[in-house]
């Protein structure tokens, strides 16, 4: 979801008929992929962004994740994926790790 050199490597990953959803471009807005996978695979790719939504859209957002997705954070059916955790005033290496592209989850700063 990231965008820019990484469009290719979350295509590869992909299985048969999957989808990617495109909602940032960190990375840039540009990217070279090969067609061939995305048709193979029949894969589906599609974006949006919430900059350009209004605000009862935003809000009805945030009352559908209050009601269906924090109640299965909570009582543990899902779980976020942590990579690693630093304190804040490591919060360099933080950035160091992230850059690295070499984490998988989340990288979290203790306050």
């Amino acid at each position: 979801m990231i965008g820019g050199d990484y469009f290719p490597r979350n295509l590869q990953c992909l299985g048969f008929e999957g989808r990617l959803v495109q909602i940032a471009i960190q990375n840039g807005p540009k990217s070279e992929c090969n067609l061939l996978p995305i048709m193979l695979k029949r894969l589906t790719i599609t974006g949006s962004t919430l900059r350009a939504r209004d605000d009862i859209f935003k809000t009805n957002i945030a009352k559908n994740l209050l009601e269906k997705v924090w109640p299965l954070l909570n009582n543990g059916q899902i779980k976020p994926i942590i990579d690693s955790t630093f304190k804040l005033k490591a919060a360099n290496l933080a950035h160091q790790r992230m850059e690295s592209s070499q984490h998988i989850g989340k990288i979290i700063l203790e306050v």
